[in-house]
C-alpha cells in the first residue's frame, strides 16, 4: 500500500524538488495540496492527482492522508507542522526548521507526543560526494581533523522563486524572519556537524545587510551575508559563509584540513573531491556535480524520506538532529547582535 502524501505550500521547492520526487517514488501517492493561491493548488492537483484544498484544515482532516511535506515560508513552518502532527500526520518540514528557538523545541517535543515522524529537509548531508567525504574522513584519510572552511553562496533567492523579483517572501522580515543565513548557513552547519562528527559549541558571527535591496529600493530586512567562526566539540575550529551575493558562479564548497592532507569537497569544477596529502601527492574523486538552483538534480531528501515511513523507522534528519544546527544558527544571530562569541545551548 502507497503512502498518501499531502502537500501544504506548492511554491517553487515544493515544484522542484518535493512533488516531483514524490512522484518518482513507487510508495509515495500525491494526493491532496494546499498553497495560499488556491489555482497554484488546483493547477499540480491537476498535474500529479489528488485534491486541491481551499484550507490547511481541510487537507488535515483527510484520514486517507497519511504524511505531509511543509513548503510554505519560514514563520509558518512550527505552526503548520504542529498542526500536522496533531492531526495525525508525519511530517516533512524544509529548513529552516522554524524562527525560534522555543518553536523547534515545541515542533520535536510534538512530534514525540503525537508518536510521529518529524524530518528537516538538510539535503546536503546526502550529497554523494558529502556522503563520501565522511567516509574518507572516518577512514582516517586526512587524518584528525584540526581546521576547515564551508561556503554557500549564490545570487540571491529573488532570480528562484515561484514568483521572482525584488518582493520575494525571503525579503519579508515577518514572513521569512531570517536571511541568508538561515536559507543557507543552517545547510551547511548540519554539514560540517555532519562531516567531522562534533557539534557546534561556540560562535563568533557577524551578519549583515550588505546589497539586496527590496521593490521600494530600500535594503532588505535580513540578512543578506553571514560570517562564522565556529569551535567545535572535539576542538575543530573553521568558518562557515553564507552569502546571497554571489553574482558569478555559486559556491556550494567545503575544505577540510587535516593532519594528513587537505580534502577539498565540491571546489574543483573537474572533480567533486580532491584530497592533496602531506607528501605532495593528489588524490581525485569523481563522485557527482553539486546541486545548483540553475541544475537541479535528485536531492534524496523524499527517499530518505519514504524509507523511513515504509519502514516505520525514525528519519535519519530527524527534528532532534536538527536541533543542534538550529541551535547554532540561533547562537550566530545572538553573536552579531552583541558582538561577542556566544556559546550554543544544550549541545
Amino acid at each position: 500500500m502507497k503512502i498518501r502524501i499531502g502537500m501544504i505550500g506548492c511554491g517553487k521547492i515544493a515544484q522542484v524538488r518535493h512533488m516531483p520526487e514524490y512522484a518518482d517514488n513507487p510508495d509515495a501517492e500525491l494526493c491532496g495540496f494546499f498553497d495560499l493561491s488556491l489555482e497554484r493548488a488546483q493547477e499540480m492537483a491537476e498535474k500529479y492527482g489528488g485534491k486541491a484544498y481551499a484550507t490547511v484544515e481541510e487537507l488535515l482532516a483527510n484520514p486517507d492522508i497519511d504524511a505531509v511535506s511543509v513548503c510554505v515560508a519560514n514563520n509558518a513552518h512550527a505552526e503548520l507542522t504542529i498542526k500536522a502532527l496533531q492531526a495525525g500526520k508525519h511530517v516533512l518540514c524544509e529548513k529552516p526548521m522554524a524562527v525560534t528557538q522555543e518553536d523547534c523545541e515545541a515542533m520535536v517535543a510534538e512530534a514525540k507526543k503525537a508518536g510521529k515522524f518529524l524530518m528537516i529537509g538538510h539535503n546536503q548531508r546526502l550529497a554523494k560526494a558529502h556522503v563520501w567525504a565522511k567516509k574518507l574522513i572516518d577512514d582516517g584519510l586526512i587524518g584528525r581533523v584540526i581546521t576547515f572552511r564551508t561556503t554557500f553562496g549564490h545570487g540571491g533567492p529573488e532570480t528562484w522563486s515561484i514568483t521572482p523579483g525584488k518582493d520575494v517572501w525571503f525579503f519579508d522580515k515577518k514572513r521569512a524572519a531570517m536571511g541568508a543565513m538561515a536559507d543557507l548557513g543552517v545547510h551547511k552547519t548540519d554539514l560540517i556537524q555532519f562531516l567531522t562528527g562534533q557539534q557546534v559549541i561556540r560562535t563568533t558571527a557577524r551578519l549583515a545587510t550588505l546589497d539586496k535591496r527590496g521593490a521600494d529600493g530600500e535594503l532588505i530586512g535580513v540578512d543578506d551575508n553571514a560570517v562564522c567562526i565556529y569551535e567545535m566539540s572535539g576542538g575543530i575550529m573553521g568558518t562557515m559563509t553564507a552569502s546571497w551575493t554571489y553574482y558569478g558562479a555559486e559556491d556550494n564548497s567545503t575544505i577540510l584540513y587535516g593532519e594528513k592532507g587537505i580534502m577539498r569537497i565540491y571546489d574543483d569544477p573537474a572533480h567533486s573531491i580532491v584530497v592533496i596529502l602531506n607528501d605532495g601527492s593528489k588524490i581525485m574523486y569523481d563522485v557527482e556535480q553539486i546541486q545548483t538552483n540553475d541544475n537541479q538534480t535528485k536531492s534524496g531528501v523524499i527517499d530518505l524520506w519514504m524509507k523511513s515511513l515504509t519502514t516505520n523507522t525514525p528519519p535519519e534528519i530527524s527534528g532532534e538532529s536538527a536541533l543542534a544546527a538550529m541551535r547554532a544558527v540561533f547562537a550566530s544571530i545572538r553573536s552579531s547582535e552583541i558582538g561577542q562569541t556566544v556559546e550554543v545551548e544544550n549541545c
